[in-house]
């Protein structure tokens, strides 16, 4: 596991995590003070303005999880909250309200605990297939891994709106 910093935004690379696979190709970005902190509505205007369409708002699961079939970016709009990424042997990091995570599918992630009320809007690449492939762990080996490596690449960064992954 490595960080680099690119435009800005931190770039997390994650090893295989045997049980979390994590994406064998893409980045975790993070971008800190990416939106307005109390502001949902603008947070999802600007995942919109960059072709990501916004699907929920609520909290961060306790437990690790990923998508197979997508790819997320999470925007913390109120609160402060330890992150897990990457599986057990992963990384920890301190999220802000005005943070935005994205998320490369197969990239795992849990909430190790928040302090103050913590609301998070969640939005996905438009035109992506729905994120309806959430997995706990390594059930579905080969046949998960495949999905994540077909997973598309967002045309563009929810955040900057250049081409993603950032170069």
């Amino acid at each position: 596991m490595h960080e680099h910093r690119l435009d800005g935004a931190e770039l997390i690379f994650l090893p295989d995590g045997v049980t979390i696979p994590n994406n064998p190709r893409l980045p975790v970005l993070l971008h800190r003070g990416a939106v307005a902190p109390g502001d949902p509505d603008g947070a999802e205007a600007l995942f919109r303005r960059h072709g990501w369409l916004p699907a929920w708002r609520n909290g961060i699961f306790d437990w690790h999880h990923y998508h197979s079939n997508a790819h997320e970016a999470l925007a913390i709009v109120t609160g402060t909250v330890q992150v897990q990424l990457g599986g057990e042997a992963g990384v920890r990091v301190e999220l802000a309200a005005g943070d935005v995570v994205v998320l490369p599918a197969g990239t795992g992630h849990r909430n190790l605990g928040a302090e103050g009320p913590l609301l998070v809007v969640g939005a996905y690449p438009q035109g992506s297939a729905p994120p309806n492939q959430m997995n706990e762990g390594s059930e579905g080996g080969d046949r998960v891994r495949r999905t994540i490596a077909g997973t598309p690449d967002p045309g563009r960064d929810p955040v900057s709106g250049e081409a993603y992954p950032l170069r």
